[in-house]
């Protein structure tokens, strides 16, 4: 039997080296307000969904060397061009031109931590 699920992400964290900062930067690329949730061992910052729906949250600590950790993809709240000035203008790295896929398009960032991030349209 193979295991095959509807959805395989369960939920993400992202390492951050300074959790005031990269929330600031997250809340103005994707327009958002995370929650800060005292969880411990220490204090970390959601991203907020709908009910039911799949997140992942910041946590303070030690991200991967520059682009070598895994790649998230986070839905833009609005055009991709749009979300790409925002997240330049905000202190990251666009990596990639836009890329078309079947379902949807996408472009290659590096956050302010070097973390990979890839902003996503549908």
């Amino acid at each position: 039997m193979t295991f095959k699920p509807a959805n395989t992400m369960v939920w993400f964290e992202l390492p951050v080296s300074d959790l005031d900062k990269a929330i600031a930067f997250y809340n103005e690329v994707f327009q958002t307000e995370l929650e800060r949730v005292a969880m411990q061992p220490n204090e970390i910052a959601m991203f907020p969904v709908e009910k039911g729906g799949r997140s992942g949250h910041l946590y303070p600590g030690k991200p991967p060397a520059r682009g070598t950790g895994p790649t998230i993809h986070l839905l833009c709240p609005d055009k991709l061009a749009d979300t790409m000035e925002r997240f330049v203008k905000a202190g990251g790295e666009m990596v990639s031109d836009p890329i078309t896929i079947p379902a949807g398009t996408f472009a290659y960032g590096m956050d302010p931590d070097g973390n990979s991030i890839g902003l996503f349209t549908s």
